[in-house]
């Protein structure tokens, strides 16, 4: 895949465009120029001030007299600083002329946008600094380059540890992540074992490796940093001494062109440094572009807004498939279609029958020619459908899916999507044929109703009407029928039937359909199987032939009976007719939490307070360091005016070991900083996960359900969550306290020295944090604009997108293309305004920061001549000032940061903090020590908290004695796996009780309640450690010894498998027991139940997963087991049940009949009946 090229981001840009961009790279340029061009300045009038020094000092002397024409000079030469600023205003529109770029890829657009200006003006700034240096003094700027490798080195192996080490962090805290994943999916075996606690601790072991990376990690950033600082004015010192030499000594240089050349390198060096996140800006466009441009590029292999193909004159409507052998593309091995050949006659009705998976949709989705068959073709009146054009092709079927797709509009214009041009007559013909004129007008808007998110506010029978009418309203010359019925209730299905024959009159149709009823009327029945028509016929002759139409019949008509006979007992349970419309039961996703309150974040700091208190003095040190920085550089300056030579020599030694000196501590103090804060903070997060996890684990399994709280969304909480709350304690402290320092520091010595001017600067600042202020308050207001259009696009395009066959089938690419296109529109035109202001506020701040140097310097120059203020004094205010800006600037920089770590907290807080239903780490409740095992449910009605519209048990009342086992038998989801869970008090019942020796389990101790229940699932849960941790997981309140693992294994038909292990019981399982085939696994999780010697033994399906070898042993195991104890069985084999004491026949919710397996029989009702067909009870 070839990257795309600087040339290919700019394909789609028009000449305007591109004229734009090339003005912003001038005016970039331009502007990039204008720092180094203020050192000029700078350097000349450095010397005048100096200058200006030793002529007043001369003229003290007597003896000489001298015109005084330097200060004429220094006020002449400000001028020149302001018009340089006005080149920085002509940058404005630039930079802002590339956010018209606004692309809804953003990151090609970081790429294309500001980065390319800023990324050109930094470049520009760093050669030009490096000429200067260059030109005006180039043995200076050699000695200095020579000591910046020493820099360089400290910065890469910072990069590269920080990187390796962040990564080592990661891994290992992988390693806790999947553990905590781990035990969240499978969160009901941990509470049915009261494996919590021990969860709680194994997870911590896990942590204590990341936490350790991570102050590692700390040191090194600490050391790293500290011996840059170092390093930094080590080199401040050695180029200030060689270069004052060249001054002083050799007189090569004045003192201005030493200023002009040490800053010029330095300035380059920092844009250069600055320059390079542009250049990750840059790869990460090309790659985003890489991929869109992929897609723009990909052609598609059935192109449906081609124009190409033939249209038929008439069409008749004779569709045939010749020997059609068709796999789908993203199953490359499966054979859906094998060597299929059917004649579909014009005008008549075919319906197609076979079991799911013999290919009957897939014939549709060819004939509508989604997909080209791999081999063989189909044919409408005997051309190849590949030949014809296929929008012309699309429009002449109408088709009515299984799920019909509706799209968030009124129903008028659902209709109207099957044919552009129809009229409201057209649109009330098509919903008469479709039977659903007659809802539609009762409903309040009529045809203006808006059918809601993929038709949610109506029911199946409406949604299916008006696709039919939607199908309809073209007129279309073959109509294809997906179980158009299928999701109806006997009473609608009638209705729509009853349109459906309606509509296929005169046509072509063809139906697939599951229900006989619908099948019986058509003209001809063509039976699928395995991707092959088998046999073709009408009703009664396929009856005749005895083949898969007929046990397809036979089938049905049974099961019909034994619905209608249930469903006549059970008349009490109403069903609601019209469905809850979808909004109201999907929660907000994410809740709003308010930010969590500081003080409270640093409580659960409290241990590590001697390394904040420690950290906090290092980074105070750190911070004082700046403005250090600026008294011994005006000090510096101060020196080239004293006359006499010795005393000169010795003040700049002087201030070249106080570099040096403020080097070597700030050395240490960066260590320091580094290092308690990342100890601190690693040290929180490691506590705020394990707490996390810990009430994680005491929520009530309800709350699991949520899909805000599956294992996945969790695990990344705890991972983000307690990292991020990191923002407002640790590092952060330090950041704030060396910033608060600096801008101390640097204001007292302002003041100290000269106040006037001071103030005179102060009055600046306000302005530039303005500027500020408002860029990015615009720049906020419109991204939430620019948010909400993009909701708005994304809706539409995930609308397309996830209903792209509907689409396909009646034509409508272009209705949606345009409507995104449209939506688009707005977020541009916000960009464009967004550009203008961001470009006017931009050369607003740039402006300002040039005057006020250029006024400061007047009215020091002012002050000098005046009130006699030495000019070094001058130089000192102005730059601690400047300094203490940039240390604001960086202070407001951190706030992104600790606003996340507050919402971070809060939300961290807000799980802590939460009560949950059923407690599992409380004492309270009742604990007996005669447990019998006698269980009752009294009435019990529940519905799972997640799913609140579907009731699970309908008042279900049932016992059992201690000792005795009790057999639930029924279909699939009538409730039998939720008595389980309510007996483990996973749930609580929402009406009547489940009672234990007769005491309600809702007064029971949580621990003490499962501690004596066992329990073996149909998908045994296994964790990802030894055959013996697991077995030995039966039972966590106490150590179990290895003989009693090995006696549950012997029980549970387990041993003698175990040792033919190489590893015997130390082997692993691997990730949920992949190693181990089912059989072996259920057998490790019943020796886990059996360890635990409970006196409940529940069985939910134990055995169903397993063949019939491996049954015979499980359940020779289960026997065994079950002696002498309470036993709930669920099954869906018979041969499980007949020995139990009772047994509990289930349908929705309610025991329909219940008795020992004689008696049931004798009976002759819904029990014999399964019995006697033979048939798995599911």
């Amino acid at each position: 895949n070839q990257s795309s090229h600087l040339q290919s981001f700019f394909r789609f840009a028009s000449s305007a465009e591109i004229l734009m961009m090339l003005s912003g790279a001038i005016c970039a340029i331009l502007h990039g120029t204008a720092q180094p061009a203020m050192l000029i300045v700078f350097g000349i009038m450095t010397d005048t001030f100096i200058q200006y020094d030793i002529e007043k000092q001369e003229l003290q002397d007597p003896n000489k007299g001298c015109m005084n024409n330097t200060i004429v000079w220094i006020n002449s030469s400000h001028p020149q600083n302001v018009s340089n600023a006005s080149i920085s205003c002509g940058n404005v529109s630039a930079a802002s002329t590339f956010l018209v770029l606004h692309s809804d890829i953003n990151k090609i657009n970081d790429a294309i946008a500001d980065q390319v200006a800023i990324f050109i003006q930094r470049f520009t700034t760093f050669v030009c600094g490096f000429l200067l240096g260059f030109v005006r003094g180039w043995k200076l700027t050699l000695v200095i380059i020579a000591v910046s490798p020493l820099i360089g080195i400290g910065a890469g192996i910072i990069g590269l540890s920080v990187a390796k080490l962040t990564g080592l962090e990661l891994k290992a805290y992988a390693k806790a992540g999947a553990i905590a994943d781990e035990v969240l999916s499978s969160i009901r075996t941990v509470a049915a074992f009261g494996g919590e606690k021990k969860e709680v601790e194994r997870y911590d072991k896990n942590l204590v490796f990341a936490q350790n990376w991570g102050i590692r990690k700390g040191i090194i950033m600490g050391f790293f940093t500290g011996y840059i600082w170092c390093i930094i004015f080590l080199c401040y010192a050695l180029a200030f001494w060689y270069g004052s030499k060249l001054v002083l000594e050799e007189e090569e240089y004045s003192a201005g062109t030493l200023l002009q050349v040490f800053l010029g390198v330095l300035v380059g060096a920092l844009n250069l440094g600055q320059a390079a996140p542009c250049l990750e800006a840059f790869a990460t466009g090309r790659g985003a572009a890489t991929n869109i441009f992929e897609t723009i590029d990909e052609k598609p292999r059935i192109d449906c807004m081609s124009e190409d193909g033939y249209k038929l004159d008439k069409v008749r409507g004779e569709i045939e498939f010749h020997n059609v052998t068709f796999h789908y593309p993203s199953r490359p091995d499966v054979k859906i279609l094998d060597e299929l050949s059917m004649v579909i006659k014009p005008g008549e009705t075919t319906a197609f029958v076979g079991p799911s998976g013999a290919g009957k949709s897939t014939t549709i989705q060819l004939i509508q020619r989604f997909y080209d068959p791999t081999e063989g073709m189909v044919t409408l009146d005997g051309h190849d459908i590949r030949s014809l054009n296929i929008q012309w092709l699309r429009s002449l079927m109408g088709v009515v899916e299984q799920e019909p797709v509706l799209f968030a509009t009124t129903i008028a214009e659902n209709i109207c999507y099957g044919r552009e041009d129809a009229t409201m007559e057209d649109i009330i013909r098509a919903a008469k044929e479709a039977n659903a004129y007659h809802f539609i007008m009762d409903l309040p808007l009529k045809f203006d109703t808006l059918v809601g998110e993929g038709g949610g506010q109506m029911s199946g029978g409406q949604k299916q009407r008006i696709a039919i009418a939607r199908a309809l309203v073209r007129n279309p010359k073959i109509l294809l029928l997906d179980m158009a019925t299928s999701a109806l209730d006997n009473e609608s299905e009638a209705t729509v039937q009853k349109t459906l024959s309606k509509a296929r009159f005169g046509r072509t149709a063809i139906s697939i359909a599951h229900r006989l009823s619908t099948v019986k009327s058509a003209d001809i029945i063509i039976g699928f199987e395995h991707g092959r028509a088998v046999e073709r016929g009408k009703h009664e002759e396929l009856i005749e032939r005895k083949g898969v139409y007929f046990t397809l019949v036979t089938l049905q008509s049974q099961g019909d009976k034994a619905l209608m006979e249930t469903s006549m007992q059970i008349l009490n349970a109403n069903v609601s007719l019209f469905p809850f419309p979808k909004e109201q039961i999907h929660e907000k996703d994410e809740e709003e939490v308010a930010p969590a309150n500081v003080t409270r974040i640093l409580k659960y700091n409290a241990p590590e307070w001697p390394y904040m208190v420690l950290g906090s003095l290092g980074a105070g040190v750190n911070g004082a360091v700046n403005p250090l920085y600026a008294l011994l550089f005006s000090q510096i300056l101060g020196t080239f005016s004293v006359t006499d030579e010795e005393e000169q020599r010795a003040q700049i030694n002087g201030v070249c070991l106080l570099f040096v000196v403020v080097g070597i501590v700030s050395f240490f103090t960066q260590f320091l900083q580094g290092y308690t804060f990342a100890k601190a903070g690693e040290l929180l997060t490691r506590r705020l996960r394990k707490i996390g996890f810990q009430a994680m684990l005491g929520q009530e399994i309800g709350w699991f359900d949520d899909h805000r709280n599956s294992p996945g969304a969790l695990t990344t909480r705890l991972a983000t969550d307690a990292s991020q709350v990191q923002g407002a304690t640790g590092t952060q402290i330090g950041m704030i306290v060396n910033s608060l320092t600096n801008i101390g520091v640097s204001i007292i010595i302002a003041f100290y020295f000269s106040w006037k001017l001071s103030l005179v600067i102060t009055c600046f600042l306000p302005f530039l944090a303005l500027s500020g202020m408002v860029q990015s308050r615009m720049l906020v207001g419109f991204a939430s604009q620019d948010k909400k259009a993009m909701e708005a696009t994304g809706r539409i395009s995930n609308e397309a997108l996830a209903n792209i066959r509907t689409i396909a089938g009646i034509g409508r690419e272009k209705t949606f293309i345009n409507a995104y296109e449209k939506k688009l529109e707005v977020p541009y035109r916000a960009a464009i305004k967004k550009a203008n202001v961001y470009g006017v506020c931009y050369g607003f701040a740039q402006c300002v920061l040039f005057i006020a140097n250029s006024v400061s310097y007047r009215y020091g120059g002012f002050l000098v001549e005046k009130e006699g203020l030495h000019y070094s004094y001058v130089f000192r205010v102005i730059s601690s000032i400047v300094t203490s800006g940039t240390a604001l600037g960086k202070a407001s920089s951190y706030t992104p940061n600790y606003a996340k770590a507050k919402i971070a907290a809060a939300r961290f807080f807000q799980l802590v903090d939460r009560i949950p239903q059923i407690s599992v780490y409380s004492d309270v409740g009742e604990k007996w020590d005669n447990f019998h095992g006698r269980i009752e449910f009294l009435n019990c009605k529940f519905t799972y908290p997640s799913r609140s519209d579907t009731q699970v048990l309908n008042g279900l009342s049932v016992s059992v004695k201690s000792g005795q086992t009790l057999a639930f038998v029924g279909s699939s989801g009538c409730g039998k796996s939720t008595c389980v869970q309510l007996l483990e008090r996973f749930y609580d019942p929402d009406e009547g009780k489940v009672l234990i020796d007769g005491r309600d389990t809702r007064q029971v101790n949580i621990q003490f309640l499962r501690s004596k229940i066992g329990i073996v699932s149909q998908e045994p849960v296994l964790f990802d450690c030894s055959i013996v941790d697991n077995i030995k997981y039966g039972d966590n309140s106490r150590e179990i010894s290895m003989d009693e693992v090995i006696t549950a294994a012997k029980k549970a038909q387990l041993h003698e498998f175990v040792m033919s292990l190489p590893q015997e019981y130390e082997t692993n399982v691997g990730a949920q027991g992949s190693l181990l085939s089912r059989g072996q696994k259920q057998r490790i999780a019943i020796a886990r139940a059996i360890v635990r010697d409970p006196k409940i033994l529940l069985l939910d399906e134990a055995t169903s997963a397993l063949d019939t070898e491996s049954e015979q042993t499980v359940q020779a195991a289960l026997d065994k087991a079950r002696e002498g104890r309470t036993c709930i069985v669920i099954a869906h084999r018979l041969s499980t049940i007949q020995n139990s004491d009772i047994i509990a026949v289930m349908s929705q919710g309610v025991i329909i009949e219940k008795g020992t397996h004689e008696e049931l029989m004798a009976q002759e009702r819904a029990y014999y009946k399964l019995v006697s067909t033979g048939a798995p009870i599911s």
